[in-house]
């Protein structure tokens, strides 16, 4: 059975708490974590000493150990707002390392920041993702869908300047200049899947009498829907919406998308009921790093990459023929040329 503290203990116990609050106020972390540590000798477990412990902990980058101490403070009070608030913070930070990690090559650390967030309890959809673009685990067959959502909500109002004049992304033109020669009359309904915010618009509205766009980020959304070349804008995930769309579409393009799909037969098994006879699908894919045996892989950069066979086949088994294949720089990473392949299908007839 515990005890109270004697005054004494209690009063110094008061005054280390005091000079360490002195110390974070004024930015000086490493001795207010003596300080709280100091306090907590004389008056062990005191929440508040370990909330700014916590919040000390996540300032001085030691995640772990920022989390471990909220944890003590969860264990007495579960509900401590302050104490969930560092914890999700530090937690939050921890991820960060491990893509920063994850980024700059460093991938064997990088493993072991997402293992030791998944342990201290960071999204295990997320996490296994990660991993899995280390090689830890198989793939999953796509990107979960709060990832990409978040990414680009995140993403929205620089995703044009960092896609186009930082990566020198040229996919849309790609799939976009070859369209007049390859289908010379006018297409009646084009659907653009996962728009983001629109690139293909301007360079096919000339083509379609109708154009719709569907994406899953609100945010992306308002910048495709200012651009105001859009009949129609959806809304949510993309087989899903091919899946149940009364809307037929003679022209079909995914630029850039299928980085975030691994499994791309329930894409293309969508298309056949929307896709009529005579219609077109195009779409960009990057190549590097995909095994033949298995079609697709997840890279270390979060993105999946496809097999060209893999593709040739899924288009064969859903009755499309390819028109143009083109091998091409997709985009650039880190100034490192990124190949892909840019596909004219047609449906059969």
């Amino acid at each position: 059975m515990s005890h109270p503290p004697d005054s004494a203990a209690f009063e110094q116990a008061k005054a280390a708490f005091f000079e360490g609050l002195a110390h974070l106020q004024a930015g000086r972390a490493a001795e207010a974590e003596r300080a709280f540590e100091n306090s907590l000798r004389h008056v062990p477990g005191r929440v508040s000493t370990l909330v700014n412990l916590a919040a000390t902990r996540v300032a001085l980058g030691r995640h772990a150990e920022a989390i471990a101490t909220a944890d003590e403070v969860l264990a007495q009070e579960p509900g401590n707002a302050d104490a969930l608030l560092h914890r999700r913070a530090a937690l939050g930070k921890l991820v960060e390392e491990a893509d920063l990690l994850r980024d700059s090559g460093q991938l064997e650390a990088a493993r072991l920041a997402y293992r030791e967030a998944l342990a201290l309890g960071a999204d295990a959809q997320l996490m296994a993702y990660c991993l899995a673009s280390l090689g830890d685990a198989v793939a999953p067959p796509s990107s979960p869908v709060a990832y990409v959502q978040a990414l680009f909500d995140d993403y929205a109002a620089d995703f044009d300047h960092h896609l186009v004049d930082v990566l020198h992304y040229r996919v849309p033109e790609g799939l976009a200049a070859p369209l007049s020669q390859l289908h010379p009359a006018p297409f009646r309904s084009a659907l653009d899947l996962g728009c983001g915010t629109g690139l293909c618009g301007p360079l096919v509205r000339p083509l379609v009498q109708r154009l719709s766009g569907i994406d899953l980020s609100p945010r992306i959304l308002e910048q495709a829907r200012s651009r105001g070349v859009y009949d129609e804008l959806h809304l949510g995930e993309i087989v899903e919406h091919l899946a149940h769309t009364p809307e037929r579409h003679d022209l079909v393009l995914a630029a850039d998308v299928f980085i975030y799909l691994g499994d791309l037969a329930p894409v293309f098994a969508a298309l056949e009921r929307v896709v009529p006879a005579g219609g077109v699908f195009c779409f960009s894919a990057e190549t590097s790093g995909a095994p033949e045996a298995v079609g697709f892989s997840l890279q270390p950069s979060l993105r999946y990459a496809h097999h060209e066979a893999y593709l040739r086949t899924l288009a064969e088994r859903h009755g499309f023929e390819p028109l143009r294949v083109s091998r091409e720089t997709v985009r650039e990473e880190q100034r490192v040329p990124i190949e892909g392949l840019l596909v004219h299908l047609q449906r059969c007839g």
